[in-house]
């Protein structure tokens, strides 16, 4: 839940210490080449890569077991590590940077059809599900469209993610505190 929160904010930090960026000319990466936006750039995916994997090794314990939550959840840790390593390995680093983006943005929306589908299989997960779903189809389908800079599509898949991210925290957090509540 935490996360975007983080990860946006030093996003939002790296813009405002390049000028030269643009929305409609660059891809995101570009403010992970040089000084502290690169920094704070490189640092807001190394750090939201390892708590979304937190976050990923939590929702293995509350998913129905089953085939899609096996798949889904090991390729959600593998797209967080990928984003982890697109702050380790920038631009400068070569086409590795180019792998790891690509392995992130496509695993991510394929891990969440399938946990979304585990979900929507039991009732009581049913509209977490279909949420999960439809994010997932979002972070997919921003891809299509012929946006002028990789930046704009980056943006909209993680916001899609984070607004997700945060809803669910939410409602896990709401049912913890519901289940400590009955058991006191």
């Amino acid at each position: 839940m935490t996360t975007p929160v983080i990860a946006f904010t030093l996003i939002a930090l790296s813009i405002s210490y390049s000028p030269w960026f643009s929305w409609t000319d660059n891809a995101l990466s570009d403010l992970g080449v040089r000084g502290i936006a690169a920094i704070l750039f490189n640092s807001s995916l190394i750090i939201g890569g390892i708590l979304t994997i937190t976050f990923a090794i939590g929702l293995s314990e509350i998913l129905p077991r089953g085939i899609l939550a096996r798949a889904g959840i090991p390729l959600l840790i593998i797209a967080s590590a990928a984003l982890c390593a697109i702050g380790l390995f920038p631009e400068t680093a070569g086409v590795i940077h180019f792998y790891f983006a690509v392995t992130h943005f496509a695993l991510f929306p394929i891990s969440l059809f399938l946990v979304g589908a585990a979900m929507i299989r039991k009732p009581s997960r049913r509209s977490l599900g279909l949420l999960t779903f439809l994010v997932g189809f979002t972070a997919a389908a921003v891809w299509a469209f012929p946006w002028t800079s990789a930046a704009i599509s980056e943006a909209l898949s993680s916001l899609a993610v984070s607004i997700w991210s945060i809803i669910f925290g939410i409602k896990l957090l709401k049912e913890a505190s519901h289940l400590r509540t009955r058991s006191s």
